[in-house]
């Protein structure tokens, strides 16, 4: 509990103070009932109206700050609980993103798909909060009040004191004990039903048009479908547990009332004391109730607080004691005997990759499919830690590089960033998707981002310009459209080292190349590691790298290459033949 403890310890204060609300709370509610219960039992006697005047102004005061202390208990409880979430979730999140990096061939680092990752960010931080609010806090003032009650018992019927003790232990811990164990049974079906209905609903919905277009978009809608009616099973059966564990509550309840008063009369109690004893009991009892419910709940949301503290116990990754601030200029890049391996074995991506590109150089990476080439930049950008071998920027590791760009970008810089094939297109305006490679860019450099993209003519043809809204992954824009803006986006950022996977992608070929050309024949601006497998618009470049199998197999120039015999010349030729 450590790592869920680091997220509420902030906040304990608020939850201190909530407990204490909530105790006391629960401390005038019998109070008021055992007051109210020797007012009116009393008054059947008819005394005079001072002996009742003092039990009527407490009955007033204990029922206000009975309410009073209630709104207080909820108020700090959620304030501090709602706190802690949004504490909480932020540690998730990042402890996701940093997982996601250095296991290559994973979804994410946790080897957790899309829907698993959404879980532990969702359904499981929120699990935190019914801890919270529905274990911790109920659980401390049911105990503390379950004693209370056995002592107000104990003042006015000593030997009925022994029976509501006995009622209290069964209605709270016995019960609970039994609660959770009944839970158990169904807690790890709801919980396993939740991710998974998680995974089959994003699967449908993130993939739905694929999904359409050959055809499986019945079958998997029908797989989710039978993750909701698994799910809906499973919370049924929980439904019918937690219905059986409040009749088991109030049967108990009613039990020990009923023992108590009976106790109370035999050992000489009379009617005034039997009432109170009774009532006492009553209340009592129905404080230590909810244990059975926190306990139940906490049986269901133990496997989403174990999900989320594994997320949180993962070592980080490793990070230079100090962090080197990242240069204005362009950095050198060094690949030092690289290896990478996926998930799932194999042959490796990259098979001792060793490659120098020397600072502000223009260089084009080539290959057949499967050669390495994404592999490559993915571990020059730091998404894929090497299984062997090092890369370095600017003679550093590129973790040790810190946050800020030197532009006045804040944490949004870094030395290594650009295009990689699973870049995304947020939901929200052109605008706010290109800032953020540099919120504090100007018009100007967004126009002047656009306009080397072969983006701002889009930009100006759109409704709304740069206000025009963006769906999720580029939704309401075509597929060259989308790669526009996000090589608008790499542009913009302008770091020391650019990397760009495919960057006219889905472009036609005429542009492709223009766009290509332009990139690499520009002046000025970082280091740049373009990937691409059109090969006409790579005489601007500064070098050429062609890879195989994981290796680079071929350096030189565009005209260099092409006059030899070799992989490059291959690839040349099978692109003058498809033209």
């Amino acid at each position: 509990m450590k790592g869920l403890w680091g997220a509420v310890r902030p906040h304990a204060v608020r939850l201190v103070v909530a407990a204490l609300a909530g105790v006391a709370a629960e401390v005038c509610g019998l109070a008021l009932v055992a007051t109210a219960a020797w007012l009116i039992a009393r008054a059947s006697q008819r005394p005079e109206l001072a002996v009742l005047s003092v039990a009527i102004v407490a009955v007033r005061g204990f029922a206000l700050a009975k309410g009073s202390l209630r709104y207080a208990e909820r108020l700090a409880g959620h304030d501090a609980t709602l706190r802690a979430l949004a504490e909480l979730r932020g540690r998730v999140f990042d402890a996701l993103a940093a997982r996601r990096r250095p296991e290559p061939g994973l979804r994410d680092g946790a080897g957790l798909r899309d829907g698993g990752a959404l879980t532990r960010m969702v359904s499981d931080v929120e699990a935190v909060q019914d801890l919270l609010l529905r274990c911790v806090l109920p659980g401390v003032a049911a105990v503390v009040c379950g004693v209370v009650g056995v002592a107000v018992c104990g003042l006015v019927a000593p030997g009925a004191a022994v029976v509501l003790a006995v009622g209290v232990l069964v209605a709270g811990p016995v019960l609970a004990v039994a609660a959770a164990g009944a839970a158990g049974r169904v807690s790890a079906r709801v919980a396993a039903g939740r991710e998974e209905l998680a995974v089959r609903a994003l699967d449908v919905l993130e993939g739905a048009a694929d999904l359409k277009v050959f055809g499986a978009d019945g079958r998997f809608a029908a797989a989710a479908g039978e993750a909701a009616a698994g799910l809906r099973r499973a919370e049924r059966a929980a439904a019918r547990v937690s219905a059986l564990v409040a009749g088991a509550g109030v049967a108990v309840q009613g039990c020990v009332v009923a023992a108590v008063v009976w106790a109370a009369l035999r050992g000489g109690a009379d009617q005034v004391g039997a009432a109170v004893a009774g009532l006492s009991a009553l209340v009592a009892v129905e404080s230590v109730l909810p244990l059975a419910a926190a306990a139940q709940r906490l049986r269901e949301v133990r496997p989403a607080v174990r999900r989320v503290e594994s997320v949180l116990a993962a070592p980080p990754a490793p990070r230079a004691v100090r962090p080197v601030a990242v240069p204005r200029g362009p950095l050198a890049v060094e690949l030092l005997g690289v290896r990478v391996s996926y998930a799932g074995g194999g042959r490796a991506a990259l098979d001792g990759v060793d490659l120098r590109v020397e600072r502000g150089r223009r260089v084009a990476v080539v290959g057949a499919s499967g050669a390495g080439k994404s592999t490559l930049l993915a571990a020059v950008a730091g998404e894929v830690a090497p299984a062997a071998g090092a890369v370095l920027i600017g003679g550093h590791d590129p973790s040790a590089y810190g946050a800020g760009d030197g532009r006045g970008a804040g944490d949004a810089g870094g030395a290594v960033r650009g295009l990689m094939q699973d870049a995304h297109v947020f939901a929200g305006s052109v605008r706010a998707n290109l800032l953020l490679a540099r919120p504090d860019a100007s018009e100007g450099e967004l126009e002047a981002a656009a306009r080397r993209a072969r983006f701002l003519e889009v930009v100006e043809a759109l409704p709304g310009g740069w206000d025009t809204p963006v769906g999720t992954g580029g939704h309401g824009l075509s597929g060259g459209q989308r790669q526009r803006l996000l090589l608008a986006r790499a542009l913009l950022a302008d770091p020391p080292v650019l990397v760009l996977d495919e960057p006219a992608e889905a472009l036609d070929p005429v542009t492709a190349d223009a766009v290509t050309r332009d990139l690499l024949a520009a002046p000025g601006g970082g280091t740049l590691l373009l990937v691409t497998h059109r090969l006409a618009a790579l005489g601007a470049a500064d070098e050429v790298v062609v890879m195989d199998r994981g290796r680079v197999v071929q350096r030189g120039r565009h005209d260099e290459l092409v006059a030899v015999p070799g992989p490059y010349r291959d690839l040349w030729d099978a692109e003058l033949l498809a033209a």
